[in-house]
């Protein structure tokens, strides 16, 4: 029985009635930019105490005032003893919720911010971005965001978090946390326990899934959560993300009490408040229920229940919450613990004063001055030149004046701090699916205007003609042909281009052009291109294939502006990018140095296949070893067009390998490639990884004119790049990333296997398409046609291709070329390679032996970067290999397959792996000569 003086009853007592306590554990939103009878009955009958506003909401900074005061005088009249919290997404860069052109300033993102590489600078951001919101009355903002970005290329959350290093998107995620606590807003952490190493499963009822382990998350991602904890932070958001790992398997972390309630509150310490996802996402509300997943989220831990804006469910999820309390599923005091946190909070950012009389217009015009300052200097020093190895910055020392500047730029939707998304969504339009659809086109068609007006920008900083053209996923047209020849330099703009692929395919065709321009009297004269990313660095980050590369990090109008000064030269570029693409590439030093030999195949090749068969019994059980099949053999290639330096740490005594590390370079692309490294499993962690992968590295580095390095090689096809099944990626990737390796830019590749091909058949839907496609199908052997094909090989600048290719042509009778072809001109689209265990390289792909049935392979797809439906050909081409292989009553292998497309065939993936490439170039440090190294012939 509860005592008379247990403050519980006094809170009991205070709040009445358990509608009133309940009406506080829940943020929910609404539609409108006025008071609706339905925000109205939320906050008189039902008490709800914090509302979030969103862009939907917001049309000025005059309006938004006006909104906020009404929300909070409604509250006070219907007789809440405290104000509303009022909470927004006010990230800036591309996201805002309040836009107001002459009163609300625009600043970077976070990753922009990052950029300037000051900490100060994002201390009075974040300070500045509080004194606005507090001037209209919000008093909550949805920030700062702690996620690391572990796999940056392949993340949504891109530039909205400061990169992959999980103590600088600390120390900056800190220093917006002062900066809003500065300015007497309440602050939240987002997105625990990340968002920034999510698996996509496709379906909109699957949730992305956080495959590391609680020991990964805690030395990489959690620790952003765990200083800003430490520190102060007032409230945390749960995702609404899965997690799958050794140890804990979550179907919505919001909804589980062993990530709310054991990890972040007992284990990293957290009292504050704690903010579910919002319930009305799909896949939530279809598996669990909304009135469910609120019982579920504070039984979790949660205090406070998101629900953004259908009426009817949240009036669902309020009668679920009740009758939860009723019917003791929710303890009374669990219920009134969460309200304690919830009035805590509001005790530190509102009162009745300051909610019924916020600054507005008056407050807001006293900061415009400062504020248009710090903004033009953040985007100033943000603009980073991440490469210009040709010296074509400034433009205006490259461009004559009566040449024409050509601009091409992606159909985008706009950013929401745009004017003209601002404007697009100041119409009233019911939401019906023809709405959707209008709203989607005409945001297509506004955000397009963002980059005409850079266009005009870029014409009067120059006082010249300025082309501009957009590009869609149809590629490189003739009127983009065209337009190339005629312009004297080009500026190709990209907006995460890892997420629209098309954008990147675009890119490098448009780069091919400009490197194959010739001048009237015949001389190769290639021409300018600069590429720019508008949104995430990583599209280019490490292709130095383009040469000029800048990065803007968000493109509203106040980016693109920086940007054209710093592209004609009346501004310096000041920026970095953040995180540890742009560190140098380190390599350390051993704590041992083992005795590092080259190869010698009749001294080593027993060792090595008993070495190669203590790791293929060292792996889990049931589970088939990347190493199954292999033998010494399989890692010597013997191709005239590839250098083979392979390397052994071993005990000159006994003759036993210790380690082993297989090396190639690949003349035709200039790539340095490591293609495994293997230690003895009784002697890891001796450093005899390390000594073998530094020997590698200043074997590779006296390659002539080496270009870059690889982790991961499709020649021999054994290693693809860094095993990332769970237990594997644990400790391989943060291992290379310590040798120098940037893991944040790795790109997945696979290898598949299509079984039971007697009884397979291809769907209807892919068939179709095919036959819309104007594309045909042949296969072709042997080398009568190597010269077209090897022209269209040249457009990939992928390690191993050329040499796969050579191969297979050279081969009649166990390899063959499948080709896709434009029906009207005959050019070469696509090609993939078939072949068997005859084939004159089936020793290099041991999984072809590992399956014990006769096997056939499907490797090393091209794709033209002019092809715009990249998965239908792609589709088209495995397709017809599959058909080949099954006249031949063989199963499929593809070894390096794109296993979106492949998997919706029926391919089930064997192994998945991460390919990693880095610029030789900025390899800046030598291994430690101390390594020793000693040929033996």
């Amino acid at each position: 029985m509860e005592s008379p003086d247990d403050p519980d009853v006094d809170l009991s007592q205070l709040w009445g009635t358990l509608e009133r306590q309940l009406g506080q554990l829940f943020m929910m939103g609404f539609d409108g930019t006025t008071i609706t009878p339905h925000i109205r009955t939320l906050i008189v009958n039902h008490h709800l105490g914090t509302i979030l506003l969103t862009a939907k909401n917001l049309q000025s900074a005059e309006q938004t005032t006006k909104l906020v005061l009404d929300l909070q005088t409604i509250a006070h009249d219907a007789g809440h003893p405290v104000p509303l919290l009022i909470a927004l997404d006010q990230e800036n860069g591309g996201v805002n919720s309040l836009f107001d052109e002459i009163y609300i300033r625009q600043f970077p993102s976070a990753m922009g911010v990052a950029a300037t590489g000051s900490t100060g600078m994002a201390y009075e951001i974040a300070k500045a971005t509080g004194d606005e919101l507090s001037s209209v009355g919000v008093n909550w903002v949805m920030g700062p965001v702690l996620d690391v970005l572990t796999n940056a290329r392949n993340q949504p959350l891109g530039v909205r978090t400061t990169g992959d290093d999980p103590q600088e998107v600390s120390k900056y995620g800190v220093s917006f946390m002062k900066g809003y606590k500065k300015a007497g807003i309440a602050t939240c952490g987002k997105h625990f326990p990340s968002y920034g190493n999510l698996e996509f499963l496709g379906s909109s009822l699957d949730v992305p899934v956080i495959t590391d382990s609680l020991e990964q998350l805690s030395l990489t991602a959690l620790v952003p959560f765990r200083d800003a904890i430490s520190q102060g932070i007032d409230a945390m958001m749960v995702g609404g993300c899965a997690m799958s790992s050794a140890g804990v398997n979550v179907m919505h972390a919001c909804l589980s009490e062993q990530v709310v309630d054991d990890l972040l509150r007992k284990d990293l310490g957290f009292d504050g408040v704690v903010v579910s996802e919002c319930l009305e996402m799909e896949a939530l509300s279809q598996n669990i229920g909304v009135g469910g997943g609120a019982v579920m989220a504070v039984n979790a831990g949660c205090d406070l229940i998101l629900i953004c804006r259908s009426f009817a469910v949240q009036r669902e999820a309020i009668h679920a919450l009740k009758l939860g309390v009723e019917d003791g599923t929710i303890s009374k005091s669990r219920m009134l613990q969460s309200l304690k946190r919830v009035l805590d909070l509001k005790s530190k950012c509102t009162a009745w004063e300051k909610a019924l009389s916020p600054g507005g217009i008056p407050s807001l015009s006293s900061l415009q001055p400062s504020h248009t300052k710090l903004s033009t200097k953040a985007y100033n020093t943000s603009i980073t030149v991440v490469r210009d190895k040709d010296r074509l910055l400034p433009l205006s020392n490259l461009l004559e004046a009566e040449e024409e500047l050509l601009l091409l730029s992606p159909l985008v939707k706009p950013l929401p701090a745009s004017a003209a998304l601002r404007g697009l969504n100041s119409g009233n339009i019911g939401e019906t699916q023809t709405s959707r659809f209008w709203e989607h086109s005409a945001s297509i068609m506004s955000g397009e205007g963002v980059f005409k007006e850079l266009g005009r920008s870029l014409a009067r900083q120059r006082s010249g003609r300025v082309l501009h053209a957009s590009y869609t996923a149809n590629g490189v047209r003739p009127i983009h042909e065209n337009l190339i020849n005629r312009a004297g330099a080009i500026i190709v703009l990209t907006a995460d281009a890892n997420q629209n692929l098309y954008q990147h395919g675009f890119t490098k065709h448009v780069a091919l052009i400009c490197r194959s321009q010739f001048s009237p009297g015949g001389e190769r004269r290639e021409k300018p291109i600069v590429v720019v990313s508008v949104s995430s660095p990583y599209d280019f980050a490490m292709d130095s294939s383009i040469g000029t590369y800048i990065c803007t990090y968000d493109f509203t109008e106040t980016a693109l502006q920086a940007f054209v000064k710093i592209l004609f030269g009346e501004l310096p570029p000041k920026g970095a990018l953040p995180g540890t693409v742009s560190q140098s590439q380190k390599l350390h030093q051993s704590k041992q140095h083992w005795l590092v030999e080259t190869w010698n195949e009749e001294r080593d090749a027993i060792a090595l296949d008993r070495l190669l068969q203590s790791l293929q019994r060292d792996g889990p059980v049931n589970h088939r070893s990347i190493l199954s099949s292999c033998s010494s053999s399989s890692f010597l290639l013997g191709i005239p067009e590839v250098d083979e330096y392979h390397f052994v740490v071993r005990n000159s005594s006994t003759q036993a390998l210790y380690g082993f590390c297989s090396t190639y370079f690949f003349r035709s692309t200039k790539t340095g490639v490591i293609g495994s490294i293997l230690v003895d499993p009784e002697r890891r962690k001796l450093s005899i990884g390390h000594s073998l992968h530094n020997r590698a590295i200043r074997n590779l580095l006296q390659r002539e004119g080496i270009k870059r390095f690889q982790l991961g090689s499709r020649l021999p096809s054994i290693f693809l790049g860094i095993p990332i099944r769970n237990i594997e990626r644990k400790g391989l990737r943060p291992w290379f990333s310590n040798l120098g390796w940037n893991s944040a830019l790795s790109r997945r590749v696979c290898s598949m296997v299509l079984q039971n091909l007697s009884t397979w058949t291809a769907a209807a839907s892919i068939a179709e398409s095919l036959r819309t496609a104007e594309v045909e199908f042949d296969l072709v052997h042997g080398g009568e046609y190597a010269e077209s094909i090897l022209d269209h090989i040249q457009t990939t600048s992928r390690q191993g291709m050329l040499e796969i290719y050579k191969l297979a042509m050279a081969d009649q009778t166990g390899s063959g070329i499948i080709r896709a072809k434009r029906l009207k001109d005959g050019t070469i689209l696509g090609t993939v390679i078939l072949y068997n265990t005859e084939s004159n390289w089936s020793e290099a792909v041991p999984l072809l032996r590992d399956m014990n049935e006769v096997m056939g392979g499907i490797s090393c797809p091209v794709i033209s970067p002019s092809v715009g439906e990249y998965s239908t050909l792609l589709q088209g081409l495995i397709l017809l290999g599959v058909r080949q292989l099954k006249k031949e009553l063989a199963e499929a292998v593809d070894e390096d397959g794109n296993f979106d497309s492949l998997s919706a065939m029926g391919f089930r993936i064997l192994h998945s792996f991460e390919e990693v490439t880095c610029d030789a170039a900025t390899w800046t440090m030598v291994p430690p000569s101390h390594v020793f190294g000693r040929s033996s012939t």
